[in-house]
């Protein structure tokens, strides 16, 4: 394992297998709000707002304004919308088709 893959372990694996068992919309609520605390969940929310508004091709000033991420925030998830594992595009490519 690498040090980029050291996220990756059972445990993880083990979290990605049951949220793919979730059905609908409630019940991922309903996982997700048993798993994170209220921060953590909005604070998912808050990043994922921030993808969808940088992938829209708002000004960061303008993204931290509607979601009240630090522009540092907005920066790292920028960062990782074009250089990471491609995750955000996967989604926003098929939120975008849906």
């Amino acid at each position: 394992m690498t040090a980029d893959d050291s996220w990756r372990t059972d445990d993880t694996s083990a979290l990605f297998d049951a949220i793919l068992l979730l059905k609908d919309r409630e019940e991922a609520g309903r996982f997700f709000r048993d798993l994170c605390t209220l921060g953590e969940l909005r604070d998912l929310a808050m990043r994922w707002s921030v993808v969808r508004l940088l992938d829209q091709g708002l000004h960061y000033a303008e993204i931290s304004a509607t979601t009240g991420a630090s522009t540092a925030t907005i920066t790292r998830i920028a960062s990782w919308l074009r250089h990471g594992e491609d995750g955000y595009r996967l989604i926003l490519d098929r939120t975008a088709r849906a």
